[in-house]
């Protein structure tokens, strides 16, 4: 979640460098940043529906390693419509994340611990910003020309490919639920389910 929110939000620290270079008005700008919501919206439901006929091993991992593309792909944005479109396109691969991870837990947490783990999940919104501030500050301060791509591009880049690989790590270790955990014994996974 954490890399999500990274994602979601650097595109506040791109803002002035990306308006300038792509000539983009800050309505522009607003509406670009905002679009996101539409797509997340939408699909967020479709999402979680696919994430139980597929399981979350695959359906998780495969939209961590989608929104990382997607994210980095924001380097070739050129104006307006390019950046709406991969603005919405970041929402709809983003969408399934929050409420397929809220699902997962269910799978795992009784009720009574239920809470918890979900107030554990959505510290990671206010924990990416203490990662991601710093992190973004000096890509925008020191990246700019690098390799002909200017910072804001670089900071896409950079801050994607952590999602994209991320994803590929739970496409091969999450377990789709406590009935598919060889690591439980069968007591607790009687427990659990």
């Amino acid at each position: 979640y954490i890399l999500a929110y990274v994602d979601r939000v650097n595109i506040g620290f791109a803002k002035l460098q990306m308006q300038q270079d792509l000539g983009m008005s800050d309505t522009v700008y607003g509406i670009g940043a905002g679009i996101f919501f539409i797509g997340y919206f939408l699909f967020e439901v479709p999402a979680n529906i696919m994430l139980q006929r597929v399981g979350a091993r695959l359906w998780l991992g495969v939209l961590m390693v989608l929104w990382g593309m997607v994210s980095c792909c924001t380097i070739f944005a050129r104006g307006a419509t390019s950046f709406y479109a991969i603005r919405t396109l970041l929402g709809i691969v983003e969408s399934g994340f929050f409420p397929g991870v809220i699902l997962y837990l269910t799978f795992w947490y009784t009720r009574k611990h239920r809470a918890r783990m979900v107030a554990l999940f959505m510290c990671a919104a206010p924990l990416s910003g203490v990662i991601a501030g710093p992190i973004s500050g000096r890509i925008m301060a020191k990246m700019s020309g690098v390799g002909g791509l200017r910072a804001w591009q670089w900071l896409f880049l950079i801050e994607g490919i952590p999602s994209a690989i991320a994803g590929l790590v739970t496409m091969f270790y999450l377990v789709d639920g406590p009935g598919k955990a060889k690591w439980l014994s069968a007591e607790e996974r009687d427990h659990v389910l």
